[in-house]
């Protein structure tokens, strides 16, 4: 969406097709990061999107067994939002697409299921897509897979995938949030990982449990999972019974993996589609839009002009290699070195005597990293007719 607004902006005609009838999914990644909101500030757009309902983190604390730590402080970043902002992921869509169809060459088609790829002599030229009224056919001078870590167009276009691993799922759910409730938290403890955001008037909840693991929960009672949530966070005691049955909670299954190579003539994948994130951080869906953001400012000019050769596809790719492998490394190293033992120990955790130290040497270098990231993007594509 991201991407087609801003090739739209540029005087590039663009449909985005989208699966669904309307942007409707809870549980999707919807920490809005400051890196982003600096985006939606150089559209000039950053006063309008903040009208649109939403909670602003200063902080990320951590609770490591009896001991509270600040995992991120955002306050002394270079951006004009020190916060994240939690918002429904459906707003923020909906948000871009409203902008984005104030320029006549964007297009938005909604109930449109790719299913396949158009391929001539070696080139990717279009998409085929269910709809309810028949089968769609789109030729375009580029097709860009961004259709997430299941992506359809990734599958379809043959291009090999690396594995990186996540000894993790996680297990999301709605509970009631109370005025006098504390801030969002991160908690281990008891061989267990509990996030709570505050999204107003309910916590978004995630468990983080053993990879694999949900299905042996679910055919327990849902007691289980109550008591696991207490556990970590008595202050829910009289809330855990709003999980009524399993169907109340959703399944995030991690992965961890990139494409060795993002294209192939004719075609780019972004965002999670080229490199799926692990939630450590909430960094995925901003590091998408980074990921969109540089595709509009090298590909919206050979676009243009009708120049656009593989070698532009190919420096998308280098251009955000590094802030993937960086991000990713990051990632996986926590996976390895924090979550799994935690996990794989259900006794009370007390964390080491050095943590306190460490988190305040090392906090600003976080809080950066999950804040803005590795080479953050700046829009330089031009607005060249002005919104209708």
């Amino acid at each position: 969406m991201m991407l087609g607004f801003l090739l739209a902006r540029a005087g590039t005609d663009v449909i985005v097709l989208e699966k669904h009838g309307d942007f409707l999914r809870d549980f999707r990644g919807d920490t809005v990061h400051p890196s982003t909101l600096q985006l939606m500030y150089e559209l000039g757009l950053l006063p309008e999107f903040l009208k649109r309902p939403h909670q602003e983190l200063a902080q990320l604390k951590a609770r490591v067994g009896s001991k509270e730590f600040v995992a991120a402080d955002f306050s002394t970043l270079p951006t004009e939002c020190k916060f994240i902002a939690l918002m429904p992921q459906w707003d923020f869509l909906n948000f871009l697409a409203e902008n984005a169809l104030r320029y006549p060459a964007f297009h938005l088609r909604m109930e449109a299921e790719v299913n396949g790829l158009i391929e001539d002599s070696g080139r990717i030229v279009g998409v085929k897509a269910k709809t309810p009224a028949g089968e769609l056919e789109v030729h375009a001078d580029l097709v860009v897979g961004a259709d997430g870590r299941g992506s359809v167009v990734r599958d379809r276009s043959g291009l090999q995938v690396d594995d990186l691993g996540a000894p993790m799922d996680v297990l999301w759910m709605r509970l009631s949030r109370h005025s006098g409730d504390p801030a969002s938290v991160l908690r281990f403890d008891h061989g267990k990982l509990l996030v709570m955001l505050d999204r107003g008037d309910y916590w978004q909840v995630g468990l983080v449990i053993r990879k694999g693991g949900a299905e042996q929960m679910r055919q327990k009672s849902i007691d289980i999972l109550r008591a696991g949530i207490v556990e970590l966070a008595p202050v829910l005691t009289d809330r855990v019974k709003e999980l009524h049955t399993w169907d109340d909670v959703k399944l995030l299954t991690v992965k961890v993996d990139r494409l060795r190579q993002w294209w192939r003539p004719g075609l780019l994948c972004i965002g999670d589609a080229a490199h799926a994130m692990s939630p450590i951080g909430g960094v995925g869906i901003n590091l998408a839009i980074q990921d969109a953001v540089a595709a509009a400012n090298l590909l919206a000019g050979p676009l243009g002009n009708g120049t656009l050769t593989p070698d532009h596809l190919s420096a998308v790719q280098r251009r955000r290699t590094l802030p993937t492998r960086l991000t990713q490394g990051m990632q996986v190293t926590i996976q390895t070195n924090v979550i799994a033992p935690v996990l794989a120990n259900p006794q009370p955790l007390e964390p080491p005597w050095y943590l306190g130290i460490l988190e305040r040497a090392t906090r600003r270098i976080r809080s950066r990293f999950i804040g803005v990231g590795v080479r953050a993007e700046h829009i330089k594509t031009p607005d060249v007719v002005g919104p209708r």
